[in-house]
């Protein structure tokens, strides 16, 4: 993924999602949210915003591997051999996402907001994110610094940048 404009980067999340109504609104598009490590935080702030339901379908929360595979389709194989926080499991959780929902976007999370659960090739604040449309999958790795509460927030918000970012005619 290239990197986000300033004005994308700046704004809020209430203000991203007022964005991102209007983009699914303008394209007749539904979104469908699969989140691990932000436990559902992407979907409630959407639905904060009133009207969402003209624009978001669902929300899957898959916070444990079993979720992911019942719930997303997600091949147990794929999580054996990348482990749940990998760019292959991410991409799977939004292709699924899509896959049973009613929708033509979604954004997929998956992380370690810790404090604990971290490695040396994925330390605490690793999350991968992946976001799908009919022209496919796109997908990115970012580190956030802080305690959880700080993670999830972070990933919260670049997830709708990235779907913002993905829907913006300009971004193709």
């Amino acid at each position: 993924m290239t990197p986000l404009p300033l004005f994308i980067q700046e704004l809020p999340a209430q203000e991203l999602c007022g964005v991102l109504a209007d983009l699914l609104l303008q394209r007749g598009w539904m979104l469908a949210t699969a989140e691990s490590c932000t436990g559902g935080l992407i979907a409630a702030h959407c639905t904060d915003l009133a009207g969402s339901s003209q624009w978001f379908e669902r929300g899957f929360v898959t916070y444990s591997n079993a979720a992911k595979t019942d719930m997303l389709g997600v091949d147990c194989g794929l999580i054996a051999r990348h482990g749940a926080v990998s760019e292959p499991v991410a991409r799977a959780m939004a292709a699924g996402a899509l896959a049973h929902a009613a929708a033509q976007v979604s954004v997929a999370v998956t992380g370690i907001a810790g404090p604990s659960g971290g490695s040396a090739d994925k330390p605490v604040g690793t999350v991968w994110f992946a976001w799908a449309t009919p022209q496919g999958v796109v997908s990115a790795c970012q580190h956030f610094a802080g305690d959880r509460a700080a993670v999830r927030q972070a990933a919260m918000e670049h997830a709708l940048r990235g779907l913002v970012w993905q829907l913006t005619p300009t971004s193709a």
